[in-house]
């Protein structure tokens, strides 16, 4: 067997599949492994270049072969798909995934650390809980509104809905029994998961305080401690963008292309990339369209009212958020908090 150059690596939870190339591009190896044999086989290998997919578990598996000595590159599974040849099975995904580790235009993935995908973790975590309580809210809702019992929408009147059924003040024989225990056990539930989620984000907190992107981050306007921490976990090193349009279009923030004959042709977003992300500047976004319309003082909230006299306001809280990516990039490149002026004409003129 001659020596492998690249290697293309199709993993999964316990078979994994490796097709090598040598430098001159011909096949060396193909090799079906088992999950606790991956570590030594590569061991034993010279250090090469390593291409794999970044899906469950790829950057657990690409921290421990860098640990050996490789170089790995991840890559989105959809870039990788225009080199599967014909049929799909593991030995035919790791020889696309060795042919797509060599283009040279190729976008790879940055390995992220132990730390933060911890940080990462805990966000999901974090929405999984919020949508549970969302449910129970809604369930709720709808059930005592079939006795004739709503309340003003958000979660902070919940405790005002729940009062009339279950409060000192309320009157026991307008509800049946059944009901009033159910509304009960949905209480106990939602007390419950709020616990949880304060306890979540008193963990955010404690991180936002020791890493210094986060702090940096959080001095945008519309962007506070969920989505400074979710950014700075997520991005990895600002440099891996050309620009902050760049880091923009990575989170989606930016018009599909539909464009031929040298006529432009711009849709909505394309909605691509890390959809956690563009959520969190979305919602920060409508924050300060609010302020906006309080005329608070500021390049950005200027920008803002400018333009919420010829958009909707929907529309500019989109395009607001692809400006608040900017500047969170600008931040991180330059290692400095957010200054208004500055950095807003420098992101504008990229």
């Amino acid at each position: 067997m001659g020596r492998a150059a690249t290697i293309g690596l199709d993993i999964a939870k316990h078979v994994f599949q490796v097709h090598g190339v040598g430098e001159n591009g011909s096949v060396v190896l193909r090799k079906r492994l088992r999950r606790s044999e991956l570590l030594t086989f590569f061991a034993k290998l010279h250090p090469c270049v390593i291409g794999i997919e970044a899906c469950g578990s790829a950057h657990h598996w690409a921290r421990e072969l860098e640990r050996l000595g490789h170089t790995v590159r991840l890559m989105a599974p959809a870039y990788v798909k225009p080199y599967l040849k014909r049929s799909k099975n593991d030995a035919v995904d790791a020889e696309a995934i060795c042919e797509a580790v060599t283009r040279p235009t190729m976008r790879f993935v940055a390995v992220k650390s132990e730390e933060q995908q911890a940080v990462l973790i805990v966000h999901r975590a974090r929405a999984l809980l919020v949508r549970q309580r969302t449910m129970l809210v809604n369930a709720l809702r709808a059930h005592l509104a079939e006795f004739g019992i709503i309340a003003p929408q958000g979660i902070e009147r919940m405790a005002e809905l729940v009062a009339r059924v279950l409060g000192p003040e309320a009157d026991e024989n307008a509800i049946p029994r059944l009901v009033r225990s159910v509304v009960g056990a949905y209480k106990a539930q939602l007390d419950a998961l709020q616990a949880e989620i304060d306890s979540l984000e008193e963990k955010m907190k404690a991180w936002h305080r020791t890493n210094d992107d986060s702090r940096r981050l959080a001095s945008i306007p519309g962007v506070g401690l969920i989505t400074a921490t979710a950014l700075a976990a997520t991005i990895q090193n600002a440099d891996q963008f050309g620009s902050g349009r760049a880091m923009a279009a990575w989170l989606g923030l930016t018009p599909r292309q539909s464009s031929s004959g040298n006529k432009e042709r711009l849709g909505r977003i394309t909605k691509a990339g890390n959809g956690y992300l563009r959520t969190l500047l979305v919602i920060g976004a409508t924050s300060i369209l609010r302020s906006a319309k309080l005329n608070c003082p500021g390049s950005l909230f200027e920008w803002v009212r400018k333009l919420l006299n010829k958009k909707p306001a929907r529309l500019v809280s989109v395009a607001l958020a692809n400006k608040l990516a900017r500047v969170a990039w600008a931040v991180l490149m330059r290692k400095a908090p957010y200054r208004s002026t500055a950095l807003i004409g420098s992101v504008s003129a990229g």
